[in-house]
């Protein structure tokens, strides 16, 4: 009897699988379809950080806790999608770093590879292995692996900072390695922000100084530098997903900044709204100057100076400048070099509805 004959087999089949749980063993066909999707499935969702939210209580963490005490005074950016993990998408970590006058961060290196893109306040600096970075609003600071890096304020105002890390891919490879220094500071070995001297000419570089290739050499990409090279781009450089976009290069490679994070920066154009599309990678946005929108998935996000917005993997996602007079500008950080180094990367267009996405 075909009922009964299946009976017997579910029941078979069910005393199976539980003679397998002690052996940590499973069926892959009970799983199959969960594991190997059409396109990716993370739970990384669209999310939208406000300054102006985030900002009073970043200062009030100043009047609570000392750098000494919390080593790194840090609200991280917590995606809502994954479940209280300390990650802005499912590779990259991001948080809102404040080191007020006179204040230290204590020296240590560590694994994960770091950058900080500066908010607000102009003078402090991060120590990269000896090095002193003078930070500005929109500097681009390298921290690469395993480097000592401290940072200090010896101004009179606040100093914030984006920090973006790789932690959360590290962390699921298993990978991360953590050394703290003996003082509270490396020591000072070399001129302050010797390698922008060196490194900040486009085209050109030392011809004795030492390669890097994983690493960039330059570890201060100054904002001032960066935005006349955006406003020096002919319109002919446009695209139709991201305007005006330049890619952070390192010198001697061409190729991004760091082996796991690349770095962007781009104009939007007066009342530019760009067409839609999807990358295989995650991406964390902070907006430099203006003001504006960016469709995820369907969902609208209205971002103004400081904001950070997350964009997951796969999300198709879109970008407008608000102001018909002034240009808006983002910063990105993206785990794009890992997804092509891996030969994984892929884009797809969004066409449908003139390359705009519906807003549900």
């Amino acid at each position: 009897m075909p009922d009964a004959t299946q009976t017997s087999r579910e029941a078979a089949l069910q005393t199976l699988f539980e003679a397998l749980q002690p052996l940590s063993l499973a069926p892959l066909w009970t799983q199959y379809r969960a594991m190997l999707t059409p396109t990716p499935q993370g739970t990384a969702r669209p999310y939208l950080w406000r300054y102006a939210e985030l900002r009073p209580h970043l200062l009030r963490t100043g009047e609570l806790i000392s750098t000494r005490e919390a080593e790194r005074r840090v609200l991280m950016l917590m995606n809502p999608g994954l479940e209280g993990q300390a990650a802005a998408t499912s590779t990259l970590f991001a948080g809102m770093q404040l080191i007020l006058p006179g204040e230290i961060a204590r020296a240590h290196r560590h694994s994960p590879s770091a950058l900080r893109m500066v908010v607000e306040g102009c003078g402090a600096y991060t120590a990269v292995d000896g090095e002193r970075c003078l930070m500005e609003p929109g500097d681009l600071i390298l921290t690469p692996s395993w480097s000592w890096h401290d940072h200090g304020n010896e101004t009179t105002e606040p100093m914030i900072w984006l920090d973006g890390l790789d932690l959360p891919l590290l962390k699921a490879l298993d990978v991360i390695f953590t050394e703290h220094a003996a003082s509270a500071q490396y020591g000072i070995t070399k001129p302050d922000d010797v390698s922008t001297r060196l490194y900040h000419q486009p085209g050109l570089r030392p011809a004795k100084a030492q390669n890097a290739p994983h690493f960039s050499p330059l570890l201060n990409y100054k904002w001032s530098r960066t935005a006349a090279a955006l406003a020096a781009l002919p319109e002919s450089a446009a695209t139709p997903y991201d305007d005006l976009l330049l890619e952070y290069t390192n010198p001697y490679t061409g190729g991004p900044v760091m082996p796991t994070m690349g770095c962007t920066a781009q104009y939007l154009r007066p009342g530019v709204h760009t067409q839609a599309h999807r990358q295989a990678s995650s991406s964390v946005y902070i907006v430099l100057a203006g003001a504006g929108w960016s469709v995820i998935e369907g969902q609208r996000f209205d971002w103004e100076q400081g904001d950070v917005f997350a964009v997951p993997t796969w999300a198709c996602h879109e970008h407008a400048n608000r102001s018909q007079t002034e240009v808006a500008a983002l910063f990105a950080f993206t785990d794009a070099p890992v997804i092509q180094a891996l030969g994984l990367y892929r884009e797809e267009v969004y066409t449908a509805h003139g390359g705009h996405q519906p807003v549900l």
